[in-house]
């Protein structure tokens, strides 16, 4: 399977397409929704969240699962 690039983009059309809102996407992943907001109209999405958006919306972890490598 070919992995995704993850842009602004990208996240835009999976966050449509799974009828979630920024704050409701974002939170998952610990972002407020104004930073989802600056990171789907264009600026760079930091190494370590678009990390975080392939494990949960690719990969499929669930938000504790999330949160137990967060404090590993």
């Amino acid at each position: 399977m070919k992995k995704p690039v993850i842009d602004g983009n990208w996240v835009k059309a999976k966050r449509a397409k799974l009828g979630m809102n920024q704050s409701e996407f974002w939170s998952e992943l610990g972002v407020t929704q104004s930073g989802g907001s600056r990171y789907e109209s264009g600026r760079a999405i930091p190494t370590p969240v678009r990390k975080l958006v392939f494990l949960r919306y690719v990969e499929g972890l669930t938000p504790k699962q999330l949160a137990a490598l967060r404090k590993a």
